[in-house]
């Protein structure tokens, strides 16, 4: 069995769900591994965040979406919370 490189972010590691998605496509993981870590964690960070669990489902499904075709972070973010400070006054209630 070929042993796969799921990269993480610079905050955030890639929950289960996330790593099921790369890993059922080569050509996603590989494009996924060639973003910055900054960058993935952007997008580990939008997709986890949610507090529903269809819209983490509709975010991973866009994620896989959007980095087969090019995007490098997820549009219209104001950024991770997590690690950036001044990206925190867009999330309320956010326990970090």
């Amino acid at each position: 069995m070929e042993n796969l490189i799921i990269k993480e972010g610079v905050v955030h590691t890639v929950p289960d769900d996330i790593k099921m998605v790369l890993l059922s496509n080569k050509v996603l993981l590989e494009k996924w591994n060639k973003l910055t870590p900054l960058a993935r964690n952007e997008w580990i960070c939008w997709t986890t965040i949610v507090k529903k669990v269809e819209t983490r489902m509709e975010h991973i499904q866009r994620l896989g979406k959007d980095v087969l075709e090019g995007k490098k972070r997820p549009c219209c973010w104001p950024g991770c919370p997590h690690r950036r400070e001044i990206a925190k006054k867009w999330f309320k209630n956010l326990d970090t």
